[in-house]
């Protein structure tokens, strides 16, 4: 029997022309996109159709227009009659989930990623900031590395994404040093294009204010199981996800713990549903070689009919 999980890709994934030829094709799509525009009181659908990219990767902008094409490409694949038993987001990604596993209306979705876009804006602006990808090195390495050159906080771990790609966060000098460190020790260093260290201590003064909106909102019992960022696990009492959500800003993306868990929950079927192809990239590099899975991306029409004649 089938077990299905639906991942939601974050900040990278987006590309100028997302979600354009479900928008022509789907009414829902067209709903979905009035309805965030409405919200946001931005022009999504040029955002998203014709950029410029410099526009679209603004945070404030970003966040809305991601998440409309995950709900877009979402309710795509639901209209053939396929629904996830788990929904798992990458960072951004996580409130897309939210709405997947229906502990957020599609409007409290937007509205959660609209103010959360604000904040890191605001934040980012205050608290000058950068993220470089370090490839090649453990974790626990990392750690070391962090703890070493800079133990007050201003340097941290963002993304534990596959065994060896870590993410790290924070103040420029002590991200540059932990780096420089990694690099002498064989790892290859990405400077990430971001305009703010996301997932750190730098976000402090959010953290608050996100918390209130967080618990401003309604949010039910999920539908299906929902894998945090937080915690790299489930939860079912509505008031313990709005205290995980509230988390979200400062703490790391465990995505290697949340797609060791899809293994050991033997899920078959990993669709990547929005913009992009990197969930199921990571997702290869962390699965074992003989795990029996099907792997399908979701972000136009003809990715969703391949995910469909492959389904059959």
């Amino acid at each position: 029997m089938d077990k299905i999980a639906f991942l939601f890709p974050g900040q990278g994934s987006q590309k100028v022309g997302m979600g354009f030829d479900l928008y022509q094709e789907y009414d829902v799509v067209r709903e979905l996109f009035d309805m965030a525009e409405e919200i946001a009181r931005i022009n999504l659908a040029r955002l998203c159709f014709k950029g410029p990219m410099e526009d679209l990767t603004q945070t404030v902008n970003l966040q809305p227009a991601l998440t409309v094409v995950n709900l877009s490409c979402l309710a795509a694949i639901q209209r053939e009659g396929v629904e996830p038993d788990i929904s798992a987001g990458h960072s951004l990604g996580e409130f897309s989930a939210l709405f997947a596993s229906e502990v957020v209306s599609a409007e409290d979705a937007f509205r959660l990623v609209i103010k959360r876009g604000e904040l890191m804006h605001r934040e980012s602006a205050k608290h000058l900031g950068t993220m470089h990808a370090v490839i090649g090195l453990s974790k626990d390495t990392i750690q070391s590395l962090v703890d070493e050159i800079q133990p007050d906080g201003s340097v941290s771990i963002a993304n534990h994404n596959t065994e060896d790609q870590i993410v790290i966060t924070g103040a420029h000098d002590p991200v540059q040093k932990v780096s420089s460190q990694a690099a002498l020790q064989g790892a290859k260093v990405v400077p990430l294009k971001v305009s703010g260290a996301w997932h750190s201590d730098l976000m402090k003064g959010a953290e608050d204010e996100f918390k209130d909106f967080i618990f401003s909102l309604t949010f039910n019992e999920p539908k299906r199981t929902l894998l945090h960022n937080v915690t790299a696990d489930s939860a079912s009492n509505p008031q313990e996800i709005k205290s995980i959500m509230a988390r979200h800003l400062c703490n790391p993306v465990k995505w290697y713990d949340s797609m060791q868990k899809l293994i050991e929950k033997q899920v078959n079927t990993i669709v990547e549903v929005g913009s992009g192809k990197v969930l199921t990239g990571l997702f290869k590099k962390i699965v074992p070689k003989d795990y029996p899975c099907r792997i399908f991306c979701v972000n136009n029409m003809k990715d969703l009919e391949r995910c469909m004649h492959g389904m059959t």
